[in-house]
Order: structure tokens, then sequence, then C-alpha cells
């Protein structure tokens, strides 16, 4: 998307921004000359997720704006406050807010520790109430006054709350802060609205979720940027209490190709898509992914080969990078088998699981057949409800690694 300068001068104040999608936005708005103030936590490189505040601002400054660092963890209320002063104090006030910092936990109840619970409420509820309530003053002053949650819809299917209540209750606590804030303020004309993504983004926190084999069914953060962009630019007076959905704005906005938003052109029919929404359009998903009973020999005994196989291609290196116990369930409780990845090199065969498992999946026997043998992801067939979890869903999700690095031999 074309820049257009309307974000000239305007001081923008983003939360977790040294990396992915708070990031791209600062250095999408750079563009136009805003002054960007960066309150993310990471000062010293993490060994694990690349990019500090420092090396943020120094990309926002090479694309063409300024830049205020702030080491800010938005749980704290004393650094929320002394980055928001200290930005008031170099740029003269605060003219936006953009809520990105988040904290997710794709956990069960009975997996979800308190201190995980806390985490993501504190971080993603109580940090973005904190941060625009401090930043508010300052809005109320501003020429073009917005806050931008990067939050979703508010939808209240049971879908999105059984498989990880605590993270939606915090992420939902974001949308619920803009709703809220959007009709207090607007009076005041503060524009408050929520952007959410149609698909996954590849960021640092989806490699850790998916591996790296997920950036081939994922958008890059450029096109939450533009939209944000585009979303910022409006007048906001009128563009306000909105649940925005990245491309929808984008199309509105006469973007039509959106492959230059792709990591992997050739998969755009196989794009992941991400949580919270349910009107997911064909092209999205495992749409095109071949599924049904294989040719041969009975389905069952093809299973129980391919459950034989993955015992043969265990290695302590995959266990170490895997650490959980899966067990596999027909719908109809007849068959089950499992895979331990967490003792000694590993584990698999048929029956139940020698100890308790992470994570219990359960599903046709059609669809446990396309998941162990990579056809299908665990987190496409949890949306398109071939598939259901109980237990850990992070270590669900990392099943699908597994089964990536096994294709070849299944």
């Amino acid at each position: 998307m074309i820049n257009t300068g309307k974000l000239s001068g305007l001081t923008i104040f983003i939360t977790g921004a040294s990396r992915g999608i708070g990031k791209e936005i600062g250095k999408k708005a750079a563009k136009d000359g805003a002054n960007i103030v960066i309150a993310a936590k990471t000062a010293e490189p993490h060994p694990k997720l690349p990019g500090t505040i420092y090396t943020a601002a120094k990309e926002i400054e090479e694309a063409g704006g300024k830049c205020l660092p702030c080491i800010v963890d938005v749980r704290d209320e004393n650094q929320v406050a002394s980055a928001v002063q200290k930005a008031v104090e170099k740029f003269g006030g605060i003219d936006i807010v953009v809520n990105n910092c988040s904290a997710i936990s794709m956990t069960g109840t009975l997996d979800t520790d308190m201190k995980k619970y806390d985490l993501m409420n504190q971080v993603n509820a109580r940090g973005t109430f904190l941060t625009s309530k401090l930043c508010l003053p300052y809005l109320l002053k501003s020429r073009h006054p917005h806050i931008l949650n990067i939050s979703p819809p508010i939808n209240l299917n049971p879908l999105w709350f059984k498989q990880h209540v605590a993270y939606t209750i915090a992420k939902y606590g974001m949308s619920m802060c803009a709703l809220g804030m959007a009709e207090e303020f607007r009076a005041d004309k503060i524009g408050v609205n929520c952007l959410w993504p149609r698909t996954a983004i590849y960021t640092a926190a989806m490699e850790m979720l998916g591996g790296s084999e997920s950036a081939n069914v994922s958008r890059k953060p450029e096109i939450m940027a533009d939209a944000a962009y585009a979303i910022l630019c409006k007048d906001p007076a009128v563009c306000t209490a909105n649940f925005f959905i990245d491309d929808e704005v984008l199309s509105k906005a006469g973007i039509s190709d959106f492959d230059q938003y792709l990591i992997d052109p050739s998969n755009r029919d196989k794009l992941l898509p991400d949580f919270f929404l349910d009107d997911i359009p064909p092209q999205f998903g495992d749409g095109k992914v071949a599924s049904g009973k294989p040719d041969g020999e009975s389905l069952e005994g093809k299973v129980d080969h391919i459950f034989n196989i993955i015992k043969q291609s265990l290695s302590e290196e995959i266990v170490q990078n895997t650490r959980a116990i899966y067990q596999f369930n027909t719908t109809d409780g007849k068959r089950s088998w499992f895979v331990d990845l967490k003792n000694g090199s590993g584990n698999a065969g048929n029956g139940p699981a020698p100890v308790t498992p992470d994570a219990t999946l359960t599903a046709n026997l059609n669809d446990v057949f396309d998941i162990i043998t990579g056809k299908v992801k665990p987190v496409n067939a949890v949306f398109s409800g071939k598939l259901k979890i109980a237990g850990n869903m992070e270590k669900a999700i990392k099943l699908g690694k597994l089964m990536t690095l096994l294709k070849s031999k299944l």
C-alpha cells in the first residue's frame, strides 16, 4: 500500500514493537515521517527471538521516522507511565496508540497454571487498558487521535473458548477495551478500533508455535502493517468501534494483489486461518488437501503400519525437540494409538499411552490417517471441526511439525 504522508509529524506509541507486527506498523508509519515510540521489553538479544528495541529503532529511523525506544513491561504501571512521559517530553504529545503487545498460551483449563493465566491477562487485557488510560490525556489534545488494538472480533462461538479459554478471555479483554472506550470517547472524536488477521501471520511467535514450516501457510506481517496504516489514516471522528480484518480493510482501500503478502505464493489456497474467525472463505484452510480412505489394504491396517514406521523413525533428538506424549482416539472409541516423545528415544504403537498423555486427539479414522501422514495439520483439522483436542494445545500443534519431518518416510 502506497504511503500518503497523512501520519507525518504524528507520534505513535506502539507496545511490543521490537519485532513482528508491531515493528512493521512502526516502519510503515515511519515512511510518512511519523514519530514512533517503541514500548517493549527486549533490550538484550533473546536466544530464540530476533530483534531488540534498539535494532527495531534503527530500522524505523532508516524508514524515515524518528524513534524513541523505551524498555517497557506493560504489566508495570511505572514503566508505562515513564515511557509515556518520555514520549511527551521528546515529541510534545501522543497522537496514536497501538496496543500490540500480547502473551499466548493455547492450553485447556486443566493445563493452564495460574502463572500463565495471570501473564496473559496482565499483558493482554490489563496492559491494553493501562497503556490506553495513560495515553488518553494526550490523545484528548491531539488533532488525529486513534487507539488501535491488535485483537479479534468478539465471537461467542464456544469453539473459541473450549480449547484455550484463558487465552480467549485475555484477547477478548483487549477487544472489550476497544468497544468500551470507543463509546466512552466518541464525543471526544477519538477513534478506537481493533484489527485482526484473516490468516496466520509469520512472526517469531508463530514460528515457536508451528515451526519454521508454518511460513509456507502464513502471510507476512506487512499485511497487518498496511491494514493498520489504512485505518490510522482515517478520520478518527467517524472511524471508531470497528472490528477490522486485515484483507477486508485493504480490499476496500483498493488493494487487489494479495500475493505480495505471501511467503510462498504456491500455497495461496492453503493458508492457515487465524483464530476467532468463523467465516473463513473457501480458499483458506485445508479445503484442497486430499483425504479419505486409501486404496489397497484396510485403513486400520495402514494406520497401524504408519505408527510402526513412526516408532522406527524416532530419535532422542526428536524427543528433545518435542517433549510430549500424544494419544489418538477414534470417535467411535474402538481404536487408539500413542506416540511417546518424552521418554528415552521415543516410542509409538497401538493402544492407550502407557502414561497420561499431554494431548489427546480424537477424530474419525480417515482424519487420523490424514493427520499422522501430514496431509492435514492438527490446527487446520481443529478449525474445520474434524479434530478435538484435550490437554495441551501448544504441544498438539507441535505434532504438525513432527509429521512434516517424518512425511518422507510415511
